[in-house]
């Protein structure tokens, strides 16, 4: 049976989480446990969707009909990333300002969706993971 299917999206998003989470711990000089979660470099959702491309492409070649799909998936997802879930960051920001005076406003979560640069180093942890995981297991 081959794993790497199933291992290679796994090991993506464990790779980029990892990062994300030395990256902000370095800008912020302290361990950011209260970072994690949607938001930062690299994008998760990118490295996840990219590498599962990327195998596809590397196991049987982009003329592969599941390398259509993977690859309409990852836009999708990058899309959505870049454009709706940064809008909803930008609407959190605004509500908790205006209900800032609110005692039992729970604040929105801000760090929403993903710059270009988070995604393509979401694109590139990605590839690099399908990468190893295809030569390791070749």
């Amino acid at each position: 049976m081959d794993f790497s299917y199933a291992l290679t999206p796994f090991l993506a998003w464990l790779v980029a989480g990892v990062s994300k989470f030395i990256i902000n711990s370095i800008k912020a000089k302290q361990l950011s446990f209260s970072l994690i979660g949607y938001g930062g470099l690299p994008s998760n959702h990118s490295a996840i969707v990219s590498s599962m491309a990327a195998l596809i492409a590397l196991k049987g070649g982009i003329g592969q009909p599941a390398f259509g799909v993977a690859i309409t998936l990852a836009f999708i997802v990058m899309l959505d990333a870049n454009s709706l879930r940064r809008q909803v960051g930008k609407h959190a920001v605004a509500i908790n300002k205006l209900a800032a005076k609110a005692s039992d406003h729970q604040a929105l979560r801000e760090r929403m969706g993903h710059t270009r640069l988070e995604i393509a180093a979401g694109i590139t942890v990605g590839i690099a993971v399908a990468a190893a995981v295809n030569t390791i297991l070749a």
